[in-house]
């Protein structure tokens, strides 16, 4: 394996629940790669969500917003605390993720849907519609009801209305395509984009612009178009069917949670936030705030979001196969936590990092 020595300056955001113990592992990846010559990274840590409201009293912190403006990449842990989920929504601990996400202009999120082999059985579906799973969703990240505007409460004694806006531009929409179509040109030519144009009007600007885009520039992709509430059935009845999937903000956000439960586990799936020059990784999963601090957490989803930066901030695929093939040589050995362990036996979130670290070892 060749050795990569540029500097990359990372920062960790490990936010809250499980959030700093998933944060361990990937640190300990991050480590071994470094011991071994791969890579050169060195990392700072910052707050966000639940953690920085305790000690900065905002969610993001200024603090924490240069940090990221000035670091190479950027790995997230998970936000949210059952102990701020009341305060107003500028105090929400979540309101930091969606201001790391608009201030850095974060509109791409890419979510691999994938299972390894070992554990085609855990899903709840038949191992014959799973085995060579492949999706990937590109979902516009700061667009939609998320960030609509005006947005807010109408205040009567009587009847109180919360009011959000759902809201996309052609410009919005024609980036995000974009880089669906160039994702799809290197994959399988097929593109499935998820909307509903059949009742919002959000929706009739995103297809006609998906459309002409698609028609303009890239006729040599295969484009179909599906209602969400269709798309949500479809995923679980064919999971196959699909190669890439595009859609909006919110819609991406409930489809993608769907579509990791094909895998088995929430807990096994990575993501890439990305803007034309930055990269924020995460797991899928939330904060799990009922098992922090319990040792139960499964790592996995983090461990891979290390995988997608080195591919997609550090142009190393080659570093990214070497710990995703570790994470497959380890679940073939047996090896499972508990989200994901078929019997009552299983091993701790630390025990999992270890043992990934040890075949990592075996490998470099």
């Amino acid at each position: 394996m060749r050795t990569i020595m540029s500097k990359t300056n990372l920062l960790l955001l490990p936010g809250d629940g499980v959030g700093p113990e998933i944060m361990e592992e990937a640190i300990k990846v991050i480590s071994i790669i470094n011991d071994a010559g791969l890579s050169d990274i060195s990392y700072d840590f910052a707050d966000i969500g639940g953690i920085a409201i305790d000690n900065h009293n905002t969610p993001y912190p200024d603090e924490t917003s240069k940090k990221c403006l000035d670091a190479d990449c950027i790995l997230l842990g998970a936000v949210g605390t059952k102990k701020h989920e009341n305060n107003k929504n500028e105090l929400k601990p979540e309101s930091g993720l969606l201001a790391l996400r608009k201030s850095l202009e974060l509109y791409i999120n890419v979510r691999p849907i994938f299972i390894f082999d070992s554990l085609v059985d855990s899903s709840s579906l038949k191992p014959e519609l799973l085995k060579g799973l492949d999706i990937v969703i590109i979902r516009e990240l700061i667009g939609d009801v998320y960030f609509g505007e005006p947005r807010g409460f109408k205040d009567d004694s009587s009847d109180k209305t919360g009011y959000n806006t759902m809201s996309y531009s052609t410009s919005e929409v024609e980036r995000i395509a974009d880089y669906a179509f160039n994702v799809a040109a290197k994959r399988a030519s097929k593109v499935v984009s998820v909307d509903k144009a059949n009742v919002l009007e959000a929706s009739q600007v995103w297809r006609e612009t998906v459309d002409k885009i698609q028609s303009n520039k890239y006729s040599d992709i295969d484009l179909s178009h599906m209602y969400v509430d269709n798309a949500a059935m479809q995923l679980v009845k064919d999971p196959k069917q699909f190669d890439v999937i595009l859609t909006g903000n919110i819609f991406g956000d409930i489809l993608s949670d769907e579509a990791s439960m094909l895998t088995g586990s929430i807990g096994m799936l990575p993501s890439a936030s990305l803007s034309n020059s930055k990269g924020v990784y995460e797991p899928i999963h939330g904060s799990a705030p009922d098992i922090a601090g319990k040792g139960i957490v499964n790592p996995i989803a983090m461990i891979l979001s290390v995988a997608m930066m080195f591919e997609y901030s550090l142009n190393n695929k080659e570093i990214s196969m070497l710990i995703k093939n570790s994470i497959d040589n380890v679940l073939k050995s047996g090896f499972r936590t508990k989200d994901i362990s078929p019997t009552s036996e299983f091993i701790n979130t630390s025990e999992m990092g270890d043992a990934i670290i040890q075949d990592i070892k075996n490998n470099v």
